[in-house]
């Protein structure tokens, strides 16, 4: 029970920094939304008082909007030393739930959705506060055809001081506007990019711009063009015209809703024509290895043979809970991303990524998606003054790589930078594949492999937590499975939790197998990174081995100098 009248249920969503539960309001009687801040419980206390003062933040900012699509906040009290936010309880599920359910919405109906998002977004903008966060998950659909918008919680408001500290990037980042990726001031049209992205994931069931890592999600945000919709019918052209890299050639609030009003109706919208380049497009572009220049031949790269590189999608959502969060154990399900994606090399996407990154990548410890890429490069050898993956403890500061950089990379192993942007040593003949979406590394086609996946946006908060979700699918999918042991650990000073376990293959490499698996987050609230290594369970000892090496020499991705 909460301030003597909020008494909780069950949990309705969790992401990085929260969860949200139904309530009941034992005085009012009636059914609310209570979002409680858990990403506090994993952060030092300048990081929690950051956290705390958005909470405040996100309730004033909805406060001052008076529309029926926006979630109404009741109430914010303070309980267990951090706030909750009592809120307006919509039954139904988000727009993300819907489009994962489904595999895609209508076009006409997802026109519908984006007029009622649009009309609250207009009245945000007037009441001087823009959202910041559109996407797919802040969008609910309640049960009677309402659509409303939620979670104002980076909103910015006119006139108030930041919170979001310098070198901070907040928002979910393949939502992000090109502009704010840069270091930009957003302004109106951010929102309606997000909206245009947002719209794209419910027509096509994949999000544009998701990437394999959160470096790369960035490129493609403000270089690559999105693949062009073939589900979208007359939304595509609002969508194209939405997606505009440059907030000048997007259309207006009110253009953009009498676009929407014609596809919704099911007509084409003549005014989108004059947003969208008029240049033709090679059919590769629409799984992104097309440079978008109207030639018909594909383009690959930048680079003296004009070969394709391609990029994993990311991994895929656990089926039991909707999450998003990778997942690095077998038998995983396919990525929302698999279709092949160019990684444009070019100059001008390693200036900006160079400038992006030292400006509003590094440093942040508390965003929404606040992330650290440099924790390895002081310390590349693993935790300090913490517990190891190998469940063995280290003075701070005395682990071998650090007192002895050369004893990283062991006889008989070499280290590898992946293209995915993480480095990592691995035993000399292993080499990388490709399996659904994951990257592996292997010498026998994946009977003793190491798996590393990342997902910038999980949605549990903490890496045990997806665990236990992961363990409640895979213990009925893996013949014969036992838990060797599951326990919370620190990797990288960051909250972490190793598995292990046994089971008996009865496909590919048929036999008894063993797995461990180490994620952590490598900030707060994200990216989640799950390093995990399978093998026979004969010759276990030395395959352990080979984990305990490649944790201490794990370097998670960089920004580009």
């Amino acid at each position: 029970m909460l301030a003597g009248r909020y008494r909780l249920g069950d949990v309705l969503g969790r992401g990085g920094m929260g969860k949200v539960w139904r309530a009941h309001d034992e005085v009012l009687h009636r059914t609310v939304a209570v979002k409680e801040l858990t990403a506090g419980l994993y952060v030092a206390e300048a990081d929690r008082l950051v956290l705390h003062a958005r909470t405040q933040k996100e309730a004033r900012a909805a406060a001052r909007i008076t529309h029926p699509g926006v979630v109404t906040v009741h109430d914010v009290i303070e309980y267990d030393n951090r706030p909750w936010i009592v809120m307006q309880y919509v039954d139904g599920p988000s727009l993300a739930d819907a489009a994962k359910e489904s595999g895609e919405v209508a076009p006409r109906e997802a026109a519908r959705i984006g007029l009622h998002v649009l009309s609250a977004l207009r009245a945000a903008h007037g009441a001087g506060v823009l959202h910041r966060d559109v996407k797919p998950g802040n969008v609910l659909l309640a049960r009677d055809g309402q659509v409303l918008l939620t979670d104002f919680g980076i909103a910015a408001i006119e006139g108030d001081s930041t919170i979001t500290r310098t070198g901070e990037l907040v928002g979910s980042i393949d939502y992000l506007a090109p502009e704010r990726v840069r270091g930009g001031d957003p302004g109106p049209a951010s929102d309606l990019w997000s909206l245009g992205a947002t719209l794209y994931t419910a027509v096509e069931g994949t999000s544009p711009f998701r990437r394999t890592s959160p470096i790369s999600t960035m490129q493609a945000v403000v270089t690559e063009e999105p693949p062009a919709p073939v589900n979208a019918g007359p939304l595509g052209a609002v969508i194209t015209a939405l997606l505009r890299k440059d907030p000048a050639e997007r259309p207006t609030a009110a253009q953009t809703e009498q676009m929407l009003l014609d596809a919704m109706e099911g007509r084409e919208p003549r005014a989108a024509q004059a947003h969208v380049p008029t240049q033709r497009f090679p059919e590769e572009s629409r799984y992104g290895y097309g440079d978008g220049s109207g030639s018909d031949t594909p383009a690959g790269p930048p680079g003296s043979d004009g070969a394709t590189a391609r990029l994993p999608g990311a991994a895929a959502s656990a089926a039991a809970t909707g999450s998003t969060a990778s997942s690095a154990h077998p038998a995983p399900d396919p990525g929302p991303a698999s279709a092949p994606v160019t990684r444009r090399a070019g100059s001008r996407w390693r200036t900006v990524l160079v400038v992006v990154v030292a400006a509003t990548v590094l440093g942040g410890a508390a965003g929404l998606i606040a992330m650290k890429y440099g924790e390895g490069s002081d310390n590349p050898a693993g935790a300090t003054g913490g517990t190891t993956a190998g469940g063995t403890r280290s003075a701070p500061g005395t682990t071998p790589e650090a007192t002895n950089p050369a004893s990283e990379v062991p006889d008989g192993w070499h280290r590898v930078d992946d293209p995915a942007g993480f480095s990592l040593v691995v035993p000399k003949g292993w080499e990388r594949q490709l399996n659904e979406g994951q990257i592996d590394y292997t010498p026998d086609d994946g009977a003793h492999r190491i798996r590393i996946s990342v997902d910038p946006d999980p949605d549990f908060d903490h890496p045990y937590l997806h665990m236990e979700n992961m363990e409640e699918q895979l213990s009925t999918r893996l013949p014969g499975y036992q838990r060797i042991g599951m326990e919370k650990n620190t990797f990288r000073d960051r909250p972490g939790a190793l598995w292990e376990f046994t089971w008996n293959e009865t496909k590919d490499h048929a036999g008894p197998r063993h797995g461990i698996d180490q994620m952590y987050y490598g900030g707060s609230g994200g990216p989640e990174y799950a390093l995990y290594l399978t093998a026979p369970q004969e010759g276990w000892e030395a395959s352990r081995e080979k984990f305990d090496i490649m944790l201490r020499s794990w370097r998670a991705p960089q920004p580009q100098q």
